[in-house]
C-alpha cells in the first residue's frame, strides 16, 4: 500500500454517535423549555460542531445569549453522557488495528470538542490511533482544511501519501480543501445519493469493503 497516513472523521464514520447526541440535546432543550427534536433531525443537524448543532436544534429567532448558554450547558452534559449508546460501527476497530499493524499512521479529524474525542478514542481505540485533531480552538472547524493539513506536517507525510475518510457533506468538502483523495463511507449519517449530489465519487459501504479499496491505493 503506497498509502501512509490515513486521516478519519469521527462521527458516523468511526463511532455511531447518534443516539448520545440526540439524547444530550433534547436534554438540554428540554431543561430550557424548548420542543425536543427526533434522531433525524438531529443525523441532519450534526457535522459542523456543536456550536452549530445547538444553534439548528433551538427553535428559529432564539437569540445568540441563549444559544450561548445552551452551548456551554451541552458541552459540559455530553462530556458525561457520550459513552451511554455510542459504539464503533461494525468492523471498524478491527479495520483500525489492522491498518496500524501495517505501520500505517491513523489520525483522527474531527469537529467533536477535543475532550469528548478524546474519551471515546481513548475508550475503543487505545494503542492504535496516533493523532487526534477535535475541535480545540487552535483550528478552525471543517471544512476548514488546516487541521487536516496539520495532520500531514505533524507525520511529515505528503498529501499523495495520504487518505482522508468521512461520512458527510463536511468530510467531502474538506478533503476538497485540503487537496487530499477522500473516501466517503455510507454507514454513517448521509446516504449515497445525497453524497454523490455534494461531489462524492469513491465509497465504501462496509468496513471490509474499505480495507480492501485502501489497497488499491
Amino acid at each position: 500500500m503506497a498509502i501512509k497516513l490515513i486521516l478519519f472523521d469521527l462521527d458516523g464514520t468511526l463511532m455511531n454517535t447518534l443516539e448520545d447526541l440526540t439524547d444530550s440535546t433534547n436534554h438540554i432543550l428540554t431543561i430550557n423549555n424548548f420542543p425536543t427534536r427526533t434522531i433525524e433531525e438531529i443525523r441532519n443537524f450534526v457535522g459542523n460542531g456543536i456550536r452549530k448543532l445547538i444553534e439548528r436544534a433551538v427553535p428559529e429567532n432564539t437569540s445568540e445569549l441563549i444559544i450561548e448558554k445552551c452551548y456551554k450547558e451541552m458541552i459540559l452534559y455530553y462530556k458525561d453522557h457520550s459513552l451511554i449508546k455510542t459504539s464503533p460501527y461494525p468492523g471498524v476497530t478491527d479495520l483500525i488495528k489492522n491498518l496500524h499493524s501495517k505501520g500505517i499512521k491513523i489520525g483522527i479529524i474531527t469537529n467533536k470538542v477535543q475532550n469528548s474525542a478524546d474519551i471515546i478514542v481513548n475508550k475503543f481505540f487505545k494503542n492504535s490511533i496516533d493523532l487526534v485533531i477535535g475541535d480545540n480552538k487552535k483550528f478552525p472547524l471543517k471544512p476548514n482544511p488546516d487541521t487536516i493539513n496539520e495532520a500531514i506536517k505533524y507525520f511529515n507525510i505528503s498529501k499523495e501519501e495520504t487518505i482522508y475518510i468521512g461520512d458527510s457533506e463536511v468530510d467531502l468538502l474538506t478533503g476538497k480543501n485540503a487537496d487530499v483523495k477522500t473516501i466517503a463511507v455510507l454507514w454513517g449519517f448521509r446516504d449515497k445519493e445525497f453524497l454523490i449530489k455534494k461531489g462524492g465519487k469513491i465509497f465504501a459501504k462496509t468496513s471490509k469493503e474499505l480495507e480492501k479499496l485502501l489497497e488499491t491505493f
